[in-house]
């Protein structure tokens, strides 16, 4: 007999263990079947304590997290229910294999709940992430969470975010819950020293503690030297924010440089300060940090006076790193001002290792002059970040544009995304919106904040086919753009133009939706047979299979009452209709599986390779007419110069031999966008039939169980009536009570889709 553990408030008891797993069952059908057995769980915790069950909440997690396959348990999708609803679908998850996260965030949960969310850490082993961001969790909750880690010896929690909760860890609390997880959240100055403490009391933490987070935590790294003592020891960190703590920048790269350099894949240390003292003793281990850095992808130094020498020894450290690729390197906000613009200009070059450069805010403004050529053919930068630096106006402003223009326009760049967002541009701003026209790189282009107005709405208008006034001609030139795949809405322009033309806006703000709806159309259409298979699941078979199991249940207990009787043609029937209602539940998926194999290499698939090929030799043969045609009405209205483009090399007659479609065009428009279609059309068909055949099926079993189990009820009152009178109207009781038990089980429709039930949220409204 499977036992649930709840703790003593949500204890489950034996007789509703019992009602699940009454008897030995060799069957699997016998398992709960979606998600992990959580909505029979969560019915019998409710029943038990006497809380009404919500049958929402079982529908939302049977059919909308299994069907997408989700392993996160959000409070917030239930937040309009009542704290003890919360706390026993907590409960729930203590013994539930499905879920591996468990997440609230900016929602205040009370004391009843975080028992349950204690009680679940100690005792869960599937669960690995808890957020318990701004939840209103009070002092003491690290020191509980310890203790119930400490009680869990087979815990896989390896994530935990207490962010923006007022907490103050001290003494062991910390200490045992830091060799388990990340503690992200408020500290007082007394609370980093002992958190400081207990990461330099172990080894422990830096062979396991991967994910450092402190950020907004003003003044608590000031004068903190142990926190720089345990990142100067080999650790594993991968993941260090220190952003707004007021630590010494040019200090603490002495201990990164000792301990950080093997694992350390992302650094934040914007808002803080360098000690302008001390900085040029300093420089030679900032250079060396960031020239042996093995795993580096993100630097953030923004918001912080950057001094000249130290961006130099950042570029000249990064230029000497053989390791790292693709670093994203955010210096927006520095103040780099015309002395940095000098630094960037001589060093950005030789930094291959460059993918991402945010230097917006720095004051630039005519020193982009210098900078932006920079950029031209770097090999590897993709996303630049250049806005809030164009304070300037006039020629100079127009220069730099005409600068950006050369930059995007050029073959050779790499640029996937450019920012000039915040420089208020004004009309200037058209030069850069006309130059887009001729963008062959540009993927991602961000002018907001930059009062374009109408004049550049009608130029986008132009670049995009149409040409008329404001958001309309922007909206309908979307359609014909296959570059650009990303650009936010103009919302300020939207707002203005609203007041004067409210309609038009309507219609014009339809449409760019509905390039969403476009997106969404193409995203399911990868819609995958196993998120198809889950919907299955959760929507149509789940309330067939929970029958099939009680009445499984039923025949399997009078199988077992009659095992020592004789073996006859109803215990022979039982056992048989057992098996295929046993092998009934690998029916849907076994027959997606043969329509999948099926349909690899089908006969569409070679009819449209074929079609590919002819296709190819008919537009050859079209395109040969055709230029045979226009040579030969040349010929007719200018004999002498079609006479001596003869003698050129090749001759002008030769060209519809060297004019072909490739085939490669072709065969792409077929297997690729018709094949989709066919396709997305055929797995229809071939999933109503999969559903169709299984269903049947499983109504037949489904009869035949409640046929069987008639039978054997049947059986077992004639034994017990051959016992004697007195037997008989036992007999006769418990087969009316048997039966009538399996009419009401048989009664649930195998062929009932699981609507959802009405939300307690709008049953409290009405």
């Amino acid at each position: 007999m499977l036992l649930f553990l709840i703790s003593p408030q949500y204890l489950l008891p034996p007789s509703c263990c019992f009602s699940f797993f009454s008897c030995p069952s060799p069957f699997p059908l016998l398992t709960f079947p979606l998600s992990g057995g959580f909505s029979e769980t969560y019915a019998a915790l409710c029943d038990y304590n006497g809380i009404g069950c919500k049958e929402e909440v079982q529908w939302d997690v049977d059919t909308i997290y299994h069907s997408q396959d989700n392993r996160e348990f959000n409070l917030l999708d239930f937040s309009h229910l009542d704290s003890r609803d919360l706390a026993v679908m907590v409960a729930s998850m203590a013994y539930n294999t499905w879920f591996t996260k468990l997440y609230c965030k900016d929602m205040r949960i009370g004391s009843e709940v975080l028992e349950q969310v204690l009680h679940t850490v100690s005792k869960s082993s599937s669960l690995e992430e808890l957020t318990l961001e701004n939840a209103g969790l009070k002092s003491d909750f690290p020191q509980k969470m310890a203790t119930a880690l400490s009680e869990n010896p087979a815990s896989v929690i390896h994530s935990l975010n207490l962010a923006h909760n007022p907490l103050d860890t001290q003494g062991t609390g910390a200490s045992e819950a830091l060799y388990y997880l990340l503690i992200d959240t408020f500290f007082s100055l007394s609370g980093v020293v002992s958190l400081s403490q207990a990461l330099c009391s172990s080894d422990d933490y830096t062979n396991s503690l991967l994910h450092l987070d402190l950020s907004k935590n003003p003044g608590i790294l000031s004068g903190e030297d142990n926190m720089y003592l345990f990142l100067a020891q080999t650790n594993c960190l991968v993941h260090l924010d220190l952003s707004g703590t007021d630590c010494t920048v040019d200090l603490l790269f002495g201990a990164l440089l000792r301990g950080c350099c093997a694992d350390l894949s992302y650094l934040n240390l914007s808002k803080n300060c360098f000690s302008h003292r001390k900085v040029r003793e300093t420089l030679p281990v900032f250079r060396q940090f960031f020239s042996s850095a093995f795993s580096l992808t993100h630097v953030n130094l923004s918001s912080m006076k950057l001094p000249l020498d130290t961006l130099r020894a950042l570029f000249l450290g990064l230029s000497s790193n053989p390791h790292i690729t693709d670093l994203h390197l955010d210096i927006s906000g520095c103040e780099l001002r015309s002395a940095g613009a000098g630094v960037l200009q001589e060093l950005f070059p030789r930094v291959a290792c460059i993918g991402t450069l945010d230097i917006s805010d720095n004051g630039l403004d005519g020193d982009l002059l210098g900078v932006i050529p920079a950029f031209s053919r770097h090999p590897s930068l993709k996303h630049l970040l250049l806005g809030k630096n164009f304070n300037i106006k006039g020629r100079v402003l127009h220069e730099i544009l005409q600068k950006l223009v050369q930059l995007v326009q050029d073959e050779e760049c790499a640029l996937q995304s450019l920012s000039l967002a915040d420089s208020r541009l004004r009309s200037r701003g058209t030069v850069m919106v006309n130059a887009l026209g001729s963008n062959a790189c540009l993927r991602k282009v961000d002018l907001s904040g930059n009062s374009l107005e109408d004049a550049g709405a009608k130029m986008l208008s132009k670049l995009w086919i149409f040409n008329d006034s404001s958001i309309i001609p922007f909206s309908l030139s979307l359609y014909s753009n296959f570059t650009l795949q990303y650009m936010p809405i103009p919302l300020s322009d939207v707002t203005q133009a609203y007041r004067s033309a409210p309609e038009k806006i309507d219609q014009a703000l339809t449409k760019v939706g509905y390039l969403g709806v476009v997106c969404l159309i193409s995203i399911s259409h990868m819609f995958s047979q196993k998120q198809a298979l889950r919907l299955h699941q959760g929507l149509v078979t789940s309330t067939a299979e929970q029958v099939m199991e009680r009445l499984c249940v039923r025949v399997h207990q009078q199988v077992c009452v009659l095992r020592g009787s004789e073996e006859g043609k109803e215990l022979q029937a039982a056992r048989q209709v057992l098996k295929e209602a046993r092998n009934s539940r690998a029916l849907y998926p076994s027959l997606c599986e043969l329509v999948h194999v099926l349909s690899v290499d089908g006969p569409v698939r070679q009819k449209l390779d074929f079609l590919a090929g002819e296709l190819t030799k008919a537009a050859d043969k079209e395109l040969q007419v055709i230029v045979d045609s226009m040579v030969s009405l040349c010929r007719e209205l200018c004999p002498m110069s079609s006479s001596a483009a003869e003698r050129l090399n090749p001759p002008l007659s030769s060209i519809s031999e060297r004019v072909s479609i490739p085939r490669s065009t072709i065969r792409t428009a077929l297997m690729e966008r018709a094949a989709q279609d066919i396709n997305r059309a055929l797995e229809e068909v071939k999933l109503s039939v999969v559903s169709y055949l299984t269903n049947s099926i499983v109504d037949q079993i489904l009869q035949e169980l409640y046929t069987t189990h008639k039978a054997l009820v049947l059986t077992h009152t004639h034994y017990l009536s051959l016992s004697g009178s007195q037997s008989l109207d036992l007999a006769e009781n418990y087969a009316n009570v048997s039966t009538t038990d399996t009419i009401a089980i048989k009664k649930r429709s195998a062929r009932t889709r699981r609507i959802r039930p009405v939300s307690t949220r709008l049953s409290k409204l009405t």
